[in-house]
C-alpha cells in the first residue's frame, strides 16, 4: 500500500468509530469507512479536476470509490461515465501511490468500448516505461478492458513481457494470458513458445502462473497434456506452487489413462511417490492428497499416510489441519488405511483449535473400535457448543455411519442448539437410524418428539409429523405420540398445524383403539384460523366417521386419504386447466404418470426466427398435447386410452435438409408411430408427404393404418402418422426401417409461385427402434419403503447377474435404469465417490397398468467386474419375472 493511502486510512477526518465494546474511550474502534455515501463520495471526486492536483486528498477518494465498488454498490452509467473521464485526468501525476491507485479505479469500472479508446494511448505509454511496477499494472489493465481488435495490437508487446526479466512484468502478462483466454483463446494460443520458457524461468511466481497458463491452453488436448506432463516430471520444475499445480495435472492424467485402459499400470505414479520427500510441506501434502484420491492398493497408500501421520505431530496448526482432514476423507472409504493413525489422533481431540479437535474425533468414529465409542462420545459433548454449525454437520454424519456400524450405540445421539443445516442433519441422522435398526425406532421417534417441542423450522417440523404418521401407529403404545403432535395444532404455525391434524388422523385411521380420542382433537380444530387446517379436519371427519362415501370398505377410506399420490402435480394442474366443463366428470386416470413431461418438440429451420411481437406459446405437457392430437384423428379413436407417449427421437442429422424426429404413442394393443417433419429448404414444397416403414424385423407389429401429411410448406411443422396393432399389454420390441416419400415443387422464394409440375423422390431415415422401456412408466413414489412393505411379498422376485466389465457402478447403474426405463427415487441415482457398493430404488408402472418397484444392489466382484441383485416387487407376480426378463437380456 503506497505510504500516502497508509496515512490517510487514520486520518481524523475519515476515521469514525463503528463499534463500541464498553463506554471506556479505550474500547472504541475505528473504521476509515464507516457512515460514507455515495453521493458525497461523488461530490469529492470532483478534487481529479483541480489545476494542481492533491494527491493525497485524490488517494482518499480513490479509496472510498473502491470500497464502495467492493461492497455491492452500482453507479449509473451517467456517473460511471464521470468517474471515468475524471479519474483518466489523474495520469499526469507524478505520485507512485495514486498512479497505482489509478490502475485499480479503471480495472474496477470496467469501461465501455467507445471509452476504453480515451486511456488506451496512456496505457500503453505506460506498457513500455522504465518503470516496471507501472508495466505491471498497465499490462493488467489494458488486458481486463480492451476487446480482440485492441488485443492484436499489443501482442507484441505481451510476448515480450511473458520473457521479461523482471517477474513482476512476467506474472502480469501470464496472469492477463489466463483472463484473455476465455474471450480470445486463438490469440493466446499463439503465445505457447513463450508461455514454454516462462516454466523453465527462476522466478516461482513466474513459473507457477506460466504453468497454469500452458496447461489452459492445452487442456482439450489430451496427448499434449501427457506429454507436457512427460517433460516436467523430469525435475525443472522448482517452484513449489508450480510443483503442486504439476502434481495436481499428473493425477488428472493417471485418473484418465486408467479409464482408458483395462491394465493396472498407472505412468507417472512413481513422480507422485517422490513428490512425498520433497523438501517444501504443501507439495508433500498435495502429493499425499491426491494418492489418497486415487483408487490405489494399501500397499501404494501406506507411504502418502505415513506422511500424513507425521505432520499430525507438527507445531504448525495448518499442517496438522490439513493432514487430518486428507485423514478423515480417506477414512471414509478406507478406515482400516487410517487405523495406525489411532494413537496420533487421539493426541489431538485436545486440541486448541476445535476445527482438528472435530475432525480428529469424525476420523476416530470411523476407524475405532467398538470400545472405543462411548469414551468418544463424552469427548464430543464437552465442546460442540464451541464448534460452527458446518463441523457439527460433520460430527453428526460421523456419529450416523457409527451407529450403522455398532448398532448397540444407537443411543449416544446428541443434541445442540445450531442453525437449520445442522438440525436437518440431525433429523435426517435419526431418520436413518429408525429406518436401519428396528430396535431404534420408538427411542427415535421420541426423540424427534422432543425435538419438535423447540423447533423453530417449519420444514423439519413438517418432516417429522410426516414421519410420525406413518412409523407412530406401528409402535408398541401409539397413544404416547398423541400430546406431541397435538401440541403443534396449539402452537405452531398454519403449515405446521395443517401436518399435525393429517398425522392425528393417520393414527385414527390406523389404531382403532384411539379413534375416538383422535376424533375428539379433530373437532377441536374445526374451529382454527387457517381454512387449511379446518379443511383437512372436515375431511378427515367426514370420512373416517362414513358419512361420506369414498369406496367399499375400509381400506379404501385409508387408501383414499393416505395412499401414494401417484400422479406428478404439474401433470394434474395442466390437465385440470385444459379440461373442459361438459356431463362427463374429470377422470384423474387419464392424467400422465410421467414424472418428466416435455413440450411436443417442433424444429424451426436455421437463421429463422419467429416474428417480433409474438407471444410466447404457454407450455403445455406433451402427454396432454399428444391426447389433444390423437384424439382428434377418426382412425385411432378406437384405440383406447393413450399409456404413454416417448420424448422424441432425433432420425435426422442436425444441418439436413428434412428436419424429423418420431414420437412412440404407446396404447394397450397398439402403438402410433408420429413422425414431426420440417422442410429446411426455401426453394422447395413437398407434397403426399408419407414414411413407408419395413416392419420386417418386428414381427409382431402389423400395420393397421397410415395418415400421410398432404403439403409441407418450408418451416412449417407437420405430422405424419403409422399405426400398428401388438398383442394387448405384451411389450413387444422389434426394429423400424423408415424411407420418407413425397413429390417436390420448385418454388419461387421471390414470389412464391409453386411449380405445378412436381418429382416424386424420397428420402432415407434413420431406423427406428421400439424397447422395453417405452412400455414403462416414470413414476416416482413418495416413501419407498413403505410402497415395498405394502406391496404383496409373493410377487416379490430376486436374481444376482454378472455384469461384466464397467468403468464405474455409476455406468453400471445407468445402463440398467436405461434398459428399464424407470424412475430412481429418494436420490439413490447418486452413487458416492470410492464407493464399492451401491443401492438403487426405482419405481414404475408398467404397461397394464402394473405398479413396479425395485431394488438394484450393486458391488464390485473383481477389479472392475460389477455385480447386480435384482429384487422386484409388482402388482402382477407376472410382470415382476417380466421384468428379470429384460434385464437378462439387456
Amino acid at each position: 500500500m503506497p505510504r500516502s493511502l497508509a496515512g490517510d486510512l487514520t486520518d481524523p477526518e475519515m476515521a469514525q468509530p463503528y463499534m463500541k465494546k464498553d463506554d471506556d474511550d479505550e474500547d472504541v474502534e475505528y473504521s476509515p469507512f464507516y457512515g460514507i455515501e455515495k453521493g458525497a463520495v461523488l461530490q469529492e471526486a470532483r478534487a481529479f479536476h483541480d489545476p494542481q492536483l492533491d494527491a493525497r486528498r485524490c488517494s482518499q477518494v480513490i479509496t472510498k470509490l473502491l470500497y464502495l465498488l467492493n461492497q455491492g454498490e452500482t453507479f449509473t452509467k451517467v456517473e460511471a461515465t464521470e468517474v471515468f473521464f475524471a479519474v483518466t485526468k489523474l495520469f499526469q501525476s507524478k505520485d507512485a501511490g495514486l498512479k497505482r491507485l489509478v490502475y485499480l479505479m479503471i480495472k474496477e469500472l470496467s469501461p465501455s468500448s467507445d471509452e476504453v479508446i480515451i486511456v488506451t494511448s496512456s496505457l500503453m505509454k505506460d506498457m513500455n516505461s522504465k518503470t516496471d511496477m507501472y508495466r505491471a499494472n498497465a499490462i493488467r489493465v489494458l488486458c481486463r478492458i480492451i476487446d480482440g481488435t485492441l488485443l492484436t495490437q499489443i501482442e507484441r508487446y505481451l510476448k515480450q513481457a511473458i520473457v521479461d526479466k523482471n517477474p513482476v512484468v512476467a506474472s502480469a502478462a501470464l496472469v492477463s494470458g489466463i483472463h484473455l483466454l476465455q474471450a480470445n483463446p486463438e490469440i493466446v494460443k499463439r503465445w505457447s513458445n513463450e508461455v514454454q520458457e516462462a516454466v523453465q524461468s527462476r522466478a516461482a511466481l513466474v513459473q507457477f502462473h506460466g504453468l497454469a497458463l500452458l496447461h489452459q491452453i492445452r487442456q482439450n488436448d489430451r496427448l499434449a497434456v501427457s506429454k507436457m506432463v512427460s517433460g516436467l516430471t523430469r525435475g525443472s520444475v522448482r517452484s513449489p506452487l508450480a510443483q503442486c499445480l504439476l502434481i495436481r495435472y499428473t493425477s488428472q492424467v493417471i485418473r484418465e489413462s486408467s479409464m482408458n485402459t483395462q491394465t493396472s499400470d498407472r505412468p507417472f505414479f512413481d513422480y507422485l511417490e517422490s513428490c512425498l520427500r520433497h523438501k517444501s510441506e504443501m507439495v508433500i501434502l498435495e502429493a499425499a492428497r491426491k494418492i489418497a484420491e486415487m483408487d490405489v492398493t494399501s500397499r501404494e497408500l501406506a507411504p502418502a499416510i505415513t506422511v500424513l501421520q507425521l505432520f499430525l505431530s507438527s507445531s504448525k496448526p495448518v499442517l496438522r489441519f490439513a493432514a487430518v482432514r486428507t485423514l478423515n476423507k480417506v477414512a471414509m472409504t478406507r478406515p482400516l488405511a487410517v487405523t495406525n493413525c489411532n494413537v496420533d489422533l487421539e493426541s489431538l481431540m485436545s486440541d486448541q483449535n476445535r476445527s482438528i479437535a472435530t475432525l480428529a474425533i469424525t476420523t476416530l468414529l470411523k476407524t475405532g473400535s467398538e470400545s472405543s465409542v462411548d469414551r468418544l462420545m463424552k469427548q464430543i459433548t464437552n465442546f460442540m457448543s464451541d464448534i460452527a454449525d458446518e463441523f457439527k454437520i460433520v460430527v453428526v454424519e460421523a456419529i450416523r455411519s457409527l451407529c450403522l456400524k455398532f448398532p448397540l450405540k444407537y443411543r449416544s445421539i446428541l443434541r445442540e442448539e445450531g442453525g437449520f443445516e445442522y438440525k436437518k442433519a440431525i433429523v435426517d441422522s435419526i431418520v436413518t437410524l429408525i429406518s436401519e435398526i428396528p430396535d431404534a425406532k420408538e427411542i427415535g421417534l421420541l426423540y424427534l418428539c422432543e425435538f419438535i417441542e423447540d423447533c423453530e423450522f417449519t420444514y423439519l417440523s413438517s418432516q417429522i409429523l410426516h414421519l410420525l404418521g406413518n412409523e407412530g401407529p406401528r409402535t408398541s403404545d401409539p397413544s404416547r405420540y398423541i400430546r406431541y403432535i397435538y401440541n403443534r395444532v396449539i402452537l405452531e404455525n398454519a403449515t405446521v398445524r395443517a401436518s399435525a391434524v393429517s398425522t392425528l388422523a393417520k393414527f385414527g385411521a390406523l389404531v382403532d383403539a384411539l379413534k375416538p380420542r383422535i376424533f375428539v382433537l379433530l373437532r377441536r380444530c374445526l374451529f382454527d384460523t387457517d381454512d387449511e387446517v379446518r379443511d383437512r379436519a372436515t375431511l378427515y371427519l367426514q370420512t373416517l366417521d362414513g358419512e361420506v362415501a369414498v369406496g367399499n370398505t375400509e381400506k379404501d377410506v385409508k387408501d383414499f386419504l393416505f395412499g401414494s399420490f401417484d400422479v406428478p402435480l404439474a401433470n394434474l394442474e395442466a390437465s385440470l386447466k385444459n379440461y373442459e366443463p361438459s356431463e362427463e366428470p374429470f377422470d384423474i386416470s387419464l392424467v400422465s404418470r410421467e414424472v418428466k413431461s416435455q413440450p411436443l418438440q417442433e424444429k424451426r429451420a436455421p437463421g429463422k426466427k419467429p416474428p417480433a411481437g409474438a407471444p410466447a406459446p404457454a407450455p403445455v405437457p406433451a402427454v396432454d398435447a399428444y391426447q389433444k392430437i390423437l384424439s382428434s384423428i377418426p382412425e385411432f379413436s378406437g384405440f383406447g386410452r393413450l399409456f404413454k407417449s416417448s420424448e422424441p427421437v432425433e432420425l435426422t442429422e442436425a444441418e439436413t435438409e428434412y428436419a424429423i424426429n418420431v414420437v412412440k404413442h404407446i396404447y394397450g394393443s397398439h402403438v402410433v408411430l408420429q413422425y414431426n417433419c420440417t422442410n429446411t429448404i426455401p426453394e422447395q414444397l413437398l407434397e403426399n408427404v408419407t414414411v413407408y416403414v419395413d416392419a420386417t424385423d418386428a414381427e409382431e407389429f402389423s400395420e393397421v393404418c397410415s395418415k400421410p401429411l398432404r403439403s409441407l410448406p418450408y418451416d412449417s411443422p407437420g405430422q405424419i402418422f403409422v399405426a400398428f396393432e401388438k398383442p394387448e399389454h405384451v411389450p413387444a420390441t422389434g426394429k423400424f426401417s423408415n424411407m420418407l416419400k413425397f413429390i417436390v415443387k420448385e418454388v419461387d422464394t421471390s414470389t412464391g409461385e409453386v411449380d405445378e409440375d412436381g418429382v416424386e423422390d424420397e428420402y432415407q431415415i434413420e431406423d427406428l427402434e421400439i424397447v422395453s422401456a417405452d412400455y414403462m412408466l416414470r413414476v416416482a413414489v413418495s416413501n419407498f419403503r413403505n410402497a415395498w412393505e405394502n406391496m404383496d411379498p409373493e410377487s416379490e422376485r430376486v436374481d444376482e447377474y454378472g455384469l461384466g466389465v464397467r468403468e464405474s457402478l455409476a455406468e453400471a447403474m445407468s445402463a440398467v435404469i436405461s434398459i428399464l426405463g424407470m424412475q430412481p427415487c429418494e436420490g439413490t441415482e447418486v452413487v458416492p465417490k470410492n464407493a464399492r457398493s451401491h443401492t438403487c430404488l426405482l419405481s414404475g408402472v408398467f404397461i397394464g397398468d402394473a405398479k413396479v418397484l425395485v431394488r438394484l444392489s450393486f458391488g464390485l466382484s473383481g477389479p472392475k467386474e460389477v455385480a447386480m441383485k435384482l429384487a422386484v416387487r409388482s402388482d402382477d407376480p407376472e410382470v415382476s419375472e417380466k421384468i428379470h426378463e429384460i434385464v437378462a437380456s439387456g
